[in-house]
């Protein structure tokens, strides 16, 4: 298990949606131990019966609720307040060759993030969108 945190000063941030194929894909514990955040996940377990469906619920250092992943499931957050620190547990190891994502704005997700998008990595802007 490894143990891992995201600080991100400005609401309205977007983290994702990332998630590792197998051997490596990742079993998430996620808390907000600052501030506030909308987690998403999203289902990519092929046969599934909710495929490529996402679920969003909102994490804050006040409620203190922490939400499980399980494998193959994408996962992304947006801040929903300034100051906002994410605390992660994981099953696995970054394994780079194995790392993937998709856009958080991908029309086929249909995800309706609460906030304007102020920040964002190239990185995740670089995700392809789903065919």
């Amino acid at each position: 298990m490894r143990c891992n945190t995201s600080w991100n000063a400005r609401k309205g941030t977007v983290r994702g949606l990332h998630y590792q194929l197998p051997p490596s894909s990742e079993v998430k514990l996620v808390r907000c131990t600052a501030g506030a955040l909308l987690d998403v996940i999203v289902d990519l377990r092929p046969g599934s019966p909710t495929y490529l469906q996402h679920v969003g619920i909102e994490l804050t250092a006040r409620n203190r609720l922490a939400l499980y992943i399980p494998g193959m499931f994408a996962h992304g957050f947006q801040t929903l307040e300034e100051g906002t620190e994410v605390f992660y547990q994981m099953s696995e190891f970054y394994a780079p060759k194995l790392a993937r994502g998709f856009r958080y704005d991908d029309p086929k997700l249909a995800i309706k993030w609460p906030l304007p998008v102020t920040s964002i990595s190239d990185q995740d802007l670089s995700w392809p969108l789903l065919e």
